[in-house]
């Protein structure tokens, strides 16, 4: 019993010094480092998650492309993943841009995770910004003009990955383009199988663009 007592407190104490190191090294790698077809299908899959409002399942979704294509570590993927999905949450409840606003603190910390391991600088508090921009965007399509949602895209990839906005109006444009196909048929009764696919194929070819001109800058 006292070899029981005397050994239990290892694993725990292992665990809390696996976390703290994991949350305190920073291991930088390159954001042009993905794999677009899975960043597609990741994204695809978080789409279903957020409008059938499945937060874990959303979690788990986001620490994978965390972990598997921003390269962040497994605990702070974990935590990055918690703010996104939280920040998500936030901005779903929201109707106005006062709420919509009350999910900033929880996408600066998602991208203060991201910057802590990537070796491009960008500024945390744009990036976070441009993300909620285009969510707001997004949201309240019906005031604004067209082209308005992939100006929004464009930008906060523009300013992720430094180079000029055109680099990316495919990328920008094709996932626009998806994320019309999901609001005109779940305003329309609901969206098919058939539909998730098309999203599907779009969201691929718009990942793989933004990998062609990260690539292509990096030459």
């Amino acid at each position: 019993m006292a070899y029981r007592r005397l050994w239990w407190p290892i694993p725990a104490v292992a665990l809390v010094a696996w976390i703290a190191w994991d949350l305190s090294v920073t291991r930088r790698h390159s954001l042009a480092d993905f794999d677009p077809h899975a960043v597609a299908r990741l994204e695809t899959d978080m789409w279903r998650s957020y409008y059938d409002h499945r937060s874990a399942r959303l979690f788990g979704e986001l620490t994978e492309l965390l972990r598997t294509q921003y390269h962040v570590p497994f605990w702070r993927s974990c935590t990055g993943a918690y703010h996104a999905a939280r920040a998500a949450v936030v901005f779903q409840r929201g109707h106005n841009r006062t709420d919509y606003e009350l999910a900033l603190p929880d996408l600066r910390s998602f991208y203060t995770i991201i910057r802590k391991g990537s070796q491009t600088d960008f500024p945390v508090e744009d990036a976070a910004r441009l993300e909620l921009e285009w969510w707001i965007v997004h949201r309240e399509r019906a005031q604004h003009p067209a082209g308005d949602l992939e100006k929004s895209l464009a930008d906060l990839q523009a300013l992720i990955y430094r180079q000029p906005a055109d680099r990316f109006q495919q990328h920008a444009q094709a996932r626009a383009d998806a994320m019309r196909i999901r609001d005109t048929r779940a305003e329309s009764g609901g969206v098919t199988g058939a539909d998730w696919a098309q999203i599907a194929t779009l969201l691929d070819r718009s990942w793989t663009s933004l990998k062609t001109s990260v690539d292509a800058a990096a030459r």
